[in-house]
């Protein structure tokens, strides 16, 4: 744990974080969070419904986090029951017709299966990793991001893609099989080849040919512009990245993360945590993203594993990470806010779609957790 983040901030910080999931237990008993808050209340969304997001498993990871942290039995117990959810889930294939395959089971199955041992969420797990490979495009090497495999008009992939494709190392590592390990690197290969801009930003999503494969353009769904540098997408860029570089060893994703994170780092404001866009800053008068910042925290994490201390980067990246996560602990948490459900607050879904504007959203609230623990448990053994 770096000096410069004082312990007992973060076990304060890890408490208060508890007790809100342990309200959630009760709140949502039988269901899931939906995505983001609506006035800091999360909507309920029913199990096994065709409306289940590709977020849900960001409550069940959140339960795996506190119970390592707590080991309270009644965590866990809640978490394993999702497995079944998941499970029949990814057999119907309600809500699976995207590349968010690891966001939901690298949380909800692999994290129980890292955990427990479980034979049966390592085997979720997997039908998951063989349903994500189905979205492989042999042409341009990549999973499509979202929509119909067949139609060309969704002929593209996302940089967020670079948190799913774990799933698929892991996958060989435990199977031995090639396949999946080979469309992950595939996968990275194509998103490092089109990804960044000359300046080290990076596109949300890029296009391809579907007929050549060749690349084609790139574009937004969720930042200011086409041309600008969304927040959580970069965020996204510097965990991904990070993982690629972990399980490949391919030093060119190193480079890449270098060049995302510094980008990242030289667009903050003043207390370190972004607007929903990086083109934006202090002034503008836009609203943050918290949950980019918690993601980044991550991802800063998981990049200095692979650096030497002695490396001239490696203390201004550790300064940042503390940074952030000061910030994050003492300005941006809902802990005066006791009806609040979600952990953070302001962050952003989409501020395009006008969804999920100045609310807390799942994935900030477990990056958080997760940025938590990593703090508090240096041997943690990641989902990721």
């Amino acid at each position: 744990m770096s000096n410069n983040v004082e312990k007992q901030v973060l076990e304060s910080a890890l408490q208060d974080a508890v007790q809100k999931i342990k309200e959630g237990i009760v709140a949502f008993k039988g269901k899931f969070p939906d995505a983001a808050t609506k006035k800091y209340k999360y909507p309920k969304i029913r199990y096994g419904t065709k409306r289940d997001e590709w977020t849900s498993g960001f409550w069940t990871g959140m339960l795996w986090l506190a119970y390592e942290m707590t080991e309270e039995p009644a965590l866990r117990e809640v978490a394993e029951s999702h497995l079944k959810h998941f499970e029949k889930r990814i057999d119907r294939k309600y809500g699976v017709n995207h590349h968010d395959l690891g966001f939901l089971y690298i949380l909800a199955s692999t994290a129980n299966y890292k955990v427990t041992g479980s034979a049966e969420a390592k085997a979720v797990s997997l039908k998951a990793a063989d349903h994500l490979i189905t979205r492989y495009k042999e042409k341009g090497g990549f999973i499509q991001a979202w929509g119909d495999i067949n139609n060309p008009k969704h002929y593209r992939l996302i940089i967020d893609c670079m948190l799913n494709i774990p799933l698929l190392f892991w996958a060989t590592d435990v199977t031995g099989n090639p396949r999946y390990r080979e469309i992950a690197e595939s996968h990275a290969q194509a998103t490092a080849n089109v990804i960044l801009r000359p300046d080290g930003s990076t596109f949300h999503t890029y296009y391809f040919d579907p007929e050549t494969g060749a690349p084609a353009r790139g574009a937004t769904a969720q930042g200011y512009a086409d041309n600008s540098p969304w927040s959580r997408g970069q965020a996204w860029g510097i965990y991904g990245f990070a993982l690629a570089y972990g399980y490949t060893k391919n030093l060119a994703y190193l480079e890449k993360c270098f060049i995302i994170t510094d980008f990242f780092l030289d667009h903050l404001p003043e207390d370190s945590v972004c607007y929903w866009d990086l083109c934006f800053t202090d002034g503008s008068g836009e609203e943050r993203d918290t949950s980019a910042a918690a993601i980044a925290v991550c991802g800063l994490f998981e990049l200095l594993q692979h650096m030497s201390p002695d490396d001239s980067r490696y203390k201004t990246y550790q300064d940042a990470a503390d940074n952030m996560m000061t910030s994050l602990m003492k300005k941006y948490t809902t802990k005066d806010m006791p009806k609040a459900q979600g952990l953070l607050k302001e962050g952003v879904y989409s501020k395009p779609g006008k969804n999920g504007v100045n609310e807390a959203n799942l994935w900030g609230d477990y990056f958080y957790l997760e940025a938590i623990v990593r703090y508090l448990k240096q041997d943690w053994n990641r989902y990721w």
